[in-house]
């Protein structure tokens, strides 16, 4: 096992430049994952370390031994890709050995690797058929067990599970976290799946336009987003936004006039260092809006109702936006009840509220709120 550590890391093709500055320290053991939006730098910063991309500045070690110029195959690291890449001609045995016959390991030790694998990841009674044979879930263990042969220091996933049906991602999404359980390997994980990186990590690297957002555990993301960006990515449904500007501030909390309809709102933060007539963002998680309420109450029509058994979205057009809000209601209660072109009172309760400066920045919330049933 090994700790990777990058230090400045930068990557440029000419004068575009992809990665900006990464410092970024993955533990010995840790299930690191990569995310963000498509073209954010999150594939190129892992080849960057597999070796596949060649960094144009900063250092990047692995296992405390400097990588910057060390080929892939020296780095002791094993990757695998969104395409499984095996040779169709061979059965699973000969592909998870094919790398080791390469590298001249004896038989037995090639033997015992490749069975230690199958056993791994359940394929033991798999090995003698060819991939054609084999479903999408099955070809990617095998290439999963092609790198674990190789006993690498550090796993690399380059969106391993992209190819794969709904259904299968999250079976798979498990096998993943108990290969992690068993093997305890270091291992990154880049997806665009912000579902597959809560599910996933032990921290997450939330990513955008080749610069480090946020790095922390997936509650901390959660829960304390630093930014604009980063609550709007992290959670699913993402997080509703309305524009405003602050009307008082007071320690411990501020209150908040919308833009659009001039309703005034209250939130628990803390903005001793925000003024009167500052402009900010309030941001409410659509889990958190309630039915009717004392108080942070905003008046809308329902547009459209999506009933999934166990939850209901309401989506409720409100002045100023250009999309609906999303309101996440208990399933049962919610069908019964709402109707679209029903009015509705949406309360935003003061402890669930988020607010972020005008350079996008989220003042510190003093509570964490309780899930709205």
């Amino acid at each position: 096992m090994a700790d990777v550590r990058l230090t400045g890391v930068e990557k440029a093709y000419g004068d575009i430049r992809i990665l900006h500055g990464i410092d970024l320290e993955i533990r010995d053991g840790e299930f690191m994952v990569f995310v963000g939006p498509s073209g954010c730098g999150k594939s190129t910063l892992l080849r960057s370390i597999a070796g596949l991309e060649e960094i144009t500045g900063g250092t990047l070690s692995i296992g405390g031994r400097v990588v910057n110029d060390v080929p892939p195959a020296e780095r002791g690291i094993a990757m695998v890709f969104q395409s499984y890449a095996l040779y169709p001609h061979m059965n699973l045995f000969d592909n998870m050995a094919f790398g080791l016959k390469l590298a001249k390991v004896p038989k037995a030790e090639i033997e015992t690797a490749v069975r230690n694998a199958a056993k791994i990841l359940h394929i033991e009674h798999l090995l003698d058929r060819k991939p054609k044979d084999l479903s999408g879930g099955q070809r990617q263990r095998v290439a999963i067990g092609r790198a674990i042969v190789r006993k690498p220091e550090v796993f690399l996933f380059d969106e391993p599970l992209s190819n794969l049906d709904a259904a299968l991602r999250v079976r798979m999404r498990y096998e993943f976290a108990k290969l992690h359980e068993d093997l305890k390997t270091t291992m990154i994980y880049v997806t665009h799946d912000q579902v597959e990186a809560m599910t996933l990590a032990d921290r997450i690297v939330v990513l955008s336009a080749g610069k480090v957002e946020q790095v922390g555990s997936p509650l901390e993301l959660y829960e304390h987003p630093r930014n604009v960006f980063v609550a709007g990515f992290i959670g699913s449904p993402k997080m509703n936004f309305v524009a405003g500007e602050l009307v008082a501030v007071a320690p411990g909390q501020v209150s908040v006039k919308l833009a659009g309809s001039g309703v005034v709102l209250r939130a628990l933060v803390d903005a001793a260092d925000s003024r009167v007539g500052d402009a900010v963002t309030v941001g409410v998680r659509p889990e958190h809006i309630r039915q009717g309420g004392p108080d942070n109450l905003l008046q809308s029509t329902v547009a459209f109702v999506e009933s999934l058994g166990g939850l209901t979205f309401a989506y409720c057009p409100y002045p100023g936006l250009e999309e609906p809000l999303t309101c996440q209601f208990e399933g049962r209660n919610g069908a019964d009840r709402l109707r679209s072109g029903q009015a509705l009172d949406l309360h935003l309760p003061a402890e669930a509220l988020y607010v972020f400066n005008a350079q996008g920045l989220a003042l510190r919330r003093l509570a964490a709120p309780e899930l709205a049933s």
